[in-house]
């Protein structure tokens, strides 16, 4: 739970967050599914993110003001419950996506409007861009280790 020394969250954090924003994308993506959201165009950028994968590369995001207060410290037993919690709504989530209706779409903090496969894929992103920035927490703390 150690903030490292390049600053910014600690493991726990980012887990914390990937998590918590995963398990609102799947509550959006099950809006998508239930025919609760709306009838939207998405966002050109919106698609090329989700065409390549990624976020565009070389920035760094902050999370929306509205969701700052949800990034916290947590420990195992809290991380084992979010990953249970997650995959108990994925499996449940990937089991109706094919009767998904393309054009009923949620809207993103960021992204726009996004239809059930668009939020599916979008939870890998993030995933992704959070690995990322795990990767970068675990060489700050090997650095300041090979300088004591």
């Amino acid at each position: 739970m150690q903030t490292p020394p390049i600053g910014g969250w600690s493991y726990s954090e980012v887990y914390a967050h990937i998590f918590d924003s995963s398990l609102l994308s799947l509550l959006a993506l099950q809006k998508c599914l239930n025919g609760d959201g709306v009838k939207a165009r998405t966002l050109f950028a919106a698609k090329v993110i989700l065409f390549f994968g990624m976020l565009p590369p070389g920035k760094r995001y902050k999370v929306p003001k509205r969701l700052v207060h949800r990034a916290k410290k947590i420990d195992k037993n809290v991380a084992q419950q979010f990953i249970d919690d997650f995959n108990s709504e994925l499996s449940k989530a990937i089991a109706q996506i094919g009767t998904a209706d393309p054009t009923v779409k949620v809207a993103h903090p960021r992204l726009g409007f996004l239809n059930a496969t668009q939020w599916l894929r979008f939870i890998e992103i993030h995933l992704k861009h959070h690995v990322k920035q795990v990767k970068r927490i675990e060489r700050s703390f090997a650095a300041a280790g090979s300088k004591k």
